[in-house]
């Protein structure tokens, strides 16, 4: 940008981000501010930048993969979404959020968009389920859960113990009605199927509670079912979830197993490589 502002104070600014000496300070201004190009060139309204280099500079956008929160057999011909809407205040107290779930959000029900969605065709699997998804993590599991419902009106099917967690039951407890309804006399997630529906709420209590807790509260309903061959679900934050849960189902299976924890670890391992173990995860 530096070879294309007329300004001198701005150049000067410019030629400081690009040394050495300016490179902490550059990364305070761009990086931990998520500054955009837009902002950047606001900044700096001397540049005058070839519209070839423009293009070069932006980088293209990031398709966004959300997972279906519906099942074709429950609502033929829809589509449904959880996101959450991302946003967030820089270091200098700046608001920000994200392009694409604010966009989603203010979308109104009337409106008609076209959005390109692919695919995978296939169906739930078999066994037994044990899912684990707090906050929108439940969003593929609510499809799960009524994908079995459907199933369970012609044919048998294998119990699902699904854990839930958020920080508070008021604000975000994401499809209560659904989850507590499924959960009654002859819903799929109710102990009646062989089921079982457990939440934790992290901030509603002096100490913190997730969702590893209440699966050791269940460890011996857990190591029943994945040693009937369950298959293992996953889905939630890229950033401590999965390897705690990971590190809980060790601690299940060594406990209920009656093995010693490496032992554990190549149990899960197995487990994985066999195709019944399932992480989607997101940042």
């Amino acid at each position: 940008m530096r070879f294309f502002v007329t300004a001198e104070h701005e150049k000067e600014r410019l030629q400081y981000f690009a040394s050495p000496e300016g490179r902490n300070d550059l990364y305070q201004y761009n990086q931990k501010e998520r500054r955009t190009v837009l902002e950047v060139l606001e900044d700096f309204p001397s540049v005058q930048l070839p519209f070839e280099w423009l293009v070069q500079l932006v980088p293209p956008l990031k398709t966004r993969a959300i997972s279906i929160s519906s099942s074709p057999l429950a609502h033929p011909k829809q589509v449904h979404l959880t996101v959450s809407v991302v946003s967030w205040k820089t270091p200098y107290k700046r608001n920000r959020s994200g392009l694409c779930s604010t966009w989603l959000a203010g979308l109104g029900p009337e409106e008609s968009i076209s959005i390109p969605v692919w695919f995978s065709r296939g169906s739930l699997p078999p066994p037994s389920l044990v899912l684990v998804g707090p906050g929108t993590g439940c969003a593929p599991f609510r499809a799960f859960v009524a994908e079995r419902e459907s199933q369970s009106t012609s044919e048998a099917t294998a119990p699902i113990l699904f854990f839930f967690g958020c920080r508070n039951e008021e604000n975000d407890f994401l499809y209560r009605d659904f989850w507590l309804s499924h959960a009654q006399s002859g819903g799929v997630l109710s102990e009646e199927k062989g089921g079982g529906f457990f939440v934790a709420f992290s901030r509603d209590q002096p100490k913190k509670l997730y969702v590893q807790h209440k699966m050791e509260e269940e460890s011996q309903r857990i190591w029943s079912l994945l040693s009937s061959g369950a298959a293992v679900y996953i889905a939630g934050s890229s950033t401590k979830m999965p390897t705690d849960v990971m590190s809980c189902i060790e601690r299940i299976v060594a406990k209920e197993g009656v093995v010693p924890k490496d032992s554990a670890v190549r149990w899960l391992r197995a487990l994985e490589k066999a195709g019944k173990y399932h992480v989607e995860a997101w940042s």
